[in-house]
């Protein structure tokens, strides 16, 4: 239990039923620990939120300390990676490594029937079980509050040994059980922010109390003229506006260069450089571990749906292993905004088969081709790239290397500028333009 509305009718639901019934409240974060006084204990009153609606219900409670678990499972590792100017889900994780990790071993096991107990929580979600007795997550009755996002990441025993209460009622039905049980926690808001760390008001100022300045460029993608400064990858997301001052439009993050330590930016909220259709997720991590789902070998892939955030209508998509053992997800439609770093959790239905985590996207290499295409003024450089990757090899026509004027169009010209063009574009995308450079006839 949390002390929050869900949870607390979640233990109503159980108390009518035949279970022998007990709650646990799980003490993650302090924010005492951050400042190191007595000021700021937010979980104390959830707390005692649990305690009064346990009270009430007749059953007992316990409070267990994760927080270390927490820090060194999921925290420290989410800094790194929002250091490293990625985007990391902990919400996701959380709930792999804690709830579904760490608190499981907590849990009595009956010795005389070597059981363990049912784990019931308050998340919209459902789970079934398949004709051959294995666990399903699906998706929740509510689809606007829907959870199933965040738990895609749990192991098969976990799920088998879940109850989800909450999974075949709405939102506003659960209000309206917790006013009609009279339950402390009735009118109580609901929850937002940092799974257990909570709301931080600007979150990029909460992160700076952990992580060291690292102060560098706003570049806009389409000039590749400096027009601002960041105190560190981790305070823009890919997708967000930037709010950078003196810009006669307002400009979106399209992506970083970490190894640059700068931030790209692009005019509109619609820029094809926000566009993805192609992310490419390691660490891939299905709930039926050993059973993927069929068709995923396939050269065809398997047909399924994708989510890459909680709030997001997924998107029909082709997925399928890569040679290098990754997972690729093509989808039907555009994506907006999309980092790596993020989760994306894949459906059959309303099944929940897994997730990964995104580790680069497709469009960036298709972006800097046609930047470097139109900058450079080769005409023939963006079908050259296209034929490459097909591995059939354009030559320009005599006729066009006779009209080439020598100035800017000479080979020594346009390697320069090349060069210089190809600098800001992120490692990986050099990486694939310097190896189909090699293939390049510079005239």
């Amino acid at each position: 239990m949390s002390g929050g509305v869900d949870s607390s009718v979640t233990a109503r639901i159980l108390a009518n039923q035949d279970y022998d019934l007990s709650a646990i409240f799980m003490r993650n974060w302090d924010t005492r620990d951050e400042s190191g006084t007595n000021k700021g204990c937010e979980w104390e009153k959830d707390w005692e939120d649990v305690q009064r609606v346990c009270k009430s219900l007749g059953i007992p409670c316990t409070m267990i300390d994760l927080s270390r678990e927490y820090w060194n499972r999921i925290f420290q590792p989410a800094l790194d990676v929002w250091e490293s100017g990625s985007t990391p889900n902990p919400d996701v994780w959380c709930n792999r490594e804690i709830k579904f990790g760490a608190l499981l071993e907590h849990l009595p096991v009956d010795p005389s029937r070597g059981t363990t107990s049912w784990f019931a929580t308050g998340h919209y979600a459902r789970k079934g079980w398949s004709p051959h007795g294995r666990p399903q997550l699906l998706s929740a009755k509510d689809q606007t509050k829907d959870q199933s996002y965040y738990l895609s990441s749990i192991s098969e025993q976990g799920l088998a040994r879940a109850l989800f209460p909450l999974g075949e009622i709405t939102k506003v039905e659960v209000r309206e059980l917790a006013r009609k049980y009279q339950l402390e926690t009735a009118e109580r808001p609901e929850s937002m922010g940092l799974c257990f760390v909570g709301e931080r008001g600007k979150f990029s100022q909460f992160l700076n109390s952990y992580l060291q300045p690292n102060p560098g460029p706003i570049i806009d993608f389409t000039t590749q003229k400096v027009i601002g400064n960041h105190a560190g990858l981790w305070t823009y997301t890919i997708g967000e506006n930037a709010k950078v001052p003196g810009q006669p439009f307002k400009m979106f993050v399209s992506h970083k260069a970490p190894s640059k330590n700068t931030i790209y930016v692009v005019p509109g909220s619609n820029h094809q450089a926000l566009i993805e259709h192609r992310v490419i997720c390691k660490d891939w991590k299905w709930i039926w571990n050993d059973s993927p789902p069929a068709g995923i070998l396939d050269s065809a892939g398997l047909r399924a749906a994708v989510k890459v955030r909680h709030r997001q209508d997924c998107q029909t998509c082709i997925a399928k292993i890569t040679h290098d053992g990754k997972l690729e997800i093509l989808t039907d439609e555009p994506m907006r905004g999309v980092s790596p770093g993020q989760v994306a959790a894949l459906w059959d239905g309303d099944w929940c088969l897994g997730c990964g985590v995104i580790a680069a996207t497709g469009n960036s290499l298709l972006q800097s081709r046609k930047i470097v295409d139109e900058r450079l003024g080769l005409p023939g450089i963006t079908n050259q790239v296209g034929q490459l990757r097909k591995k059939r090899y354009v030559t320009p026509t005599r006729e066009r290397i006779q009209n080439q004027s020598p100035g800017r169009h000479s080979a020594e010209a346009r390697k320069s500028q090349f060069e210089s063009l190809k600098a800001p574009l992120g490692d990986k995308v050099q990486e694939n333009l310097d190896k189909q450079a090699k293939n390049w006839r510079w005239w």
